[in-house]
């Protein structure tokens, strides 16, 4: 499948020149070294299979009054920001597969005009999606540590301040990197907000964790009933596994793969896992398919009204 103009560079790095890449090609022409050949039936499969789930979730907020509230507007934004991810990729690959039959036939200067605005709307989209699943373990954090607060903290008028900063932003960074993506700086920065929120996730569901680890441990000790502590925080180290787990896998290999370009673009190594690059745009979209799973179905009240949409018991 072709990748995104800017993504197309990313996969063979232009800060190294010809003649290296194609000496650490020839160096690195091992098997593994040729990638993956995935099809565009997948890339179909799963933009659509997240445009779905993540239109159940925003049907779901919109129509239930219950749902209306900080917490769920920013899984709302999330779900949105995962929507753009499906509809972007679903637009590209059809785009490229109607251009590779010949059934669509457009001047090269349309092409390049239609290609930035599919750019834009993808590295946006990405953007938006890592920072709402920082926001969303904030407000979890304050949940938690601050419940007797939480409702003059988290006010609707400062949710609706956070969820339009992070738009904006998304939308000005997304700007930036298409108009300077040769630049290594503009990299560096995509690598650190990556690590900023992996370590802000890291820091927050652990903490959340401990918190909840230490309160069962209270009850059981009140209660003296060990059993019902140990498989209570087992099931909380699982979801905490999960949950962190799933972000990393899914945004991990895409950022070290911005790495490598950044570190070591010639290098044998390098070069072969460059040839996984659409390997790692899979992962992204499946991240897509798995977010609504993880912070919307989980809640009875959306499911509860999740079965009302998809009934049409409007």
């Amino acid at each position: 499948m072709s990748t995104l103009a800017p993504l197309r560079l990313l996969h063979e790095p232009w800060n190294a020149s010809e003649g290296n890449q194609s000496n650490a090609t020839a160096g690195a022409g091992s098997a593994w070294c040729q990638g993956l050949n995935i099809p565009n039936e997948l890339f179909l499969t799963l933009g659509l299979v997240s445009l779905v789930e993540n239109l159940l979730v925003v049907a779901a907020i919109l129509k239930n009054r219950n749902l209306h509230s900080p917490m769920y507007y920013f899984i709302c934004c999330l779900a949105v920001s995962d929507m753009l991810v499906s509809i972007s990729n679903l637009a590209e690959t059809l785009f490229m597969l109607l251009m590779e039959h010949g059934v669509l036939v457009i001047r090269a200067s349309i092409v390049r005009h239609m290609d930035n605005v599919i750019d834009m709307l993808i590295c946006s989209s990405v953007l938006s999606s890592l920072s709402f699943l920082g926001v969303i373990a904030v407000d979890r954090y304050i949940t938690i540590f601050y419940a007797l607060r939480y409702h003059s903290i988290m006010t609707l008028q400062r949710a609706m301040v956070t969820m339009a900063s992070v738009w904006l932003a998304s939308t000005v960074s997304s700007t930036v990197f298409i108009t300077y993506y040769r630049n290594n700086a503009i990299l560096l920065c995509l690598i650190g907000f990556f690590l900023f929120v992996l370590v802000l996730m890291l820091v927050l569901y652990i903490h959340m964790f401990a918190l909840a680890r230490h309160h069962l441990r209270s009850i059981s000790s009140q209660q003296k009933q060990p059993t019902i502590y140990r498989s209570s925080s087992l099931k909380g180290a699982v979801t905490l596994t999960i949950l962190l787990g799933v972000f990393f896998i899914c945004w991990g290999p895409f950022f070290f793969h911005l790495i490598l370009i950044v570190t070591c673009p010639t290098k044998p190594f390098c070069t072969c896992f460059f040839s996984y690059f659409n390997l790692f745009l899979i992962l992204i979209i499946c991240n897509s398919v798995v977010d609504p799973l993880i912070y919307a179905f989980r809640s009875q009240e959306l499911r509860r009204t999740l079965r009302e949409v998809v009934l049409c018991s409007w």
